[in-house]
């Protein structure tokens, strides 16, 4: 299914009476490969939260897939950022979680609600890789203290917020690469972030596939790049090649 050009699709699937706690918001393109497993491992750890799958226009079976597992689906034109949006807007939980379809929290519900009974106004979490390898440990080590010491998380850490607190501060820049960097510099002039001890699983294939070193100096150039003031728009055509 192609997405329409100039507006948004919804396609509700299911909604209860009661508006959820959570709402978790999941943009996707062509990422039939998992979308299932991880709506499925969702319902099964956050049985009460509400899932919602955003989708860019994808050309293999996401959608189909997405389907039967979602509260709502939505279809926009594609970017991530725009598609983060668009489900906020439609999300009716109190806590607005925005996943990676190649991501996936390492805790249940009990541990969920527990930390939002602190109230954080926003926050992310640890990051953890799927391979095995050690030096994706050393990795993942590095990248959660520079998170911590920054206040700056990225996508792959699901960064979550109250509904008030992206409210106030607008949502996602609509820019299509380095979105979750410039919606932390926003955020932390808001309050501080909460960084729980839970982690996020998230794919380490690209590390896998395009050599760690290689991936590391590629991705720390990007964002020096990015806070020399190289636009978005550049940046993004230098990481995907097109």
């Amino acid at each position: 299914m192609a997405a329409p050009r100039g507006r948004a699709a919804v396609v509700v699937v299911r909604l209860a009476n009661d508006a959820p706690t959570v709402s978790v918001i999941i943009p996707t393109l062509n990422e039939a490969g998992h979308i299932a497993d991880l709506l499925g491992q969702l319902r099964l750890s956050w049985p009460d939260a509400e899932l919602l799958v955003v989708d860019g226009g994808s050309q293999d079976e996401t959608v189909r897939q997405a389907l039967p597992h979602s509260d709502q689906l939505l279809i926009c034109e594609p970017g991530r950022a725009r598609q983060m949006n668009l489900g906020a807007r439609a999300a009716r939980g109190e806590f607005l979680f925005f996943l990676h379809a190649d991501s996936a929290p390492q805790f249940d519900q009990q541990s969920l609600m527990a930390l939002l009974m602190t109230r954080p106004a926003w926050g992310f979490f640890p990051l953890r890789l799927s391979g095995q390898r050690f030096a994706l440990r050393v990795i993942e080590a590095f990248i959660n203290m520079r998170s911590r010491l920054t206040r700056i998380g990225t996508g792959d850490q699901m960064l979550f917020m109250q509904r008030e607190t992206y409210r106030q501060t607008g949502g996602f820049d609509d820019i299509p690469l380095m979105e979750d960097i410039a919606y932390c510099k926003r955020l932390k002039t808001v309050a501080a972030p909460l960084v729980p001890a839970a982690p996020v699983l998230t794919s380490s294939r690209r590390w896998e596939e395009q050599g760690i070193a290689r991936t590391v100096l590629r991705m720390w150039g990007l964002r020096l790049a990015y806070f020399a003031g190289v636009s978005p728009e550049r940046l993004w055509y230098y990481y995907y090649g097109r």
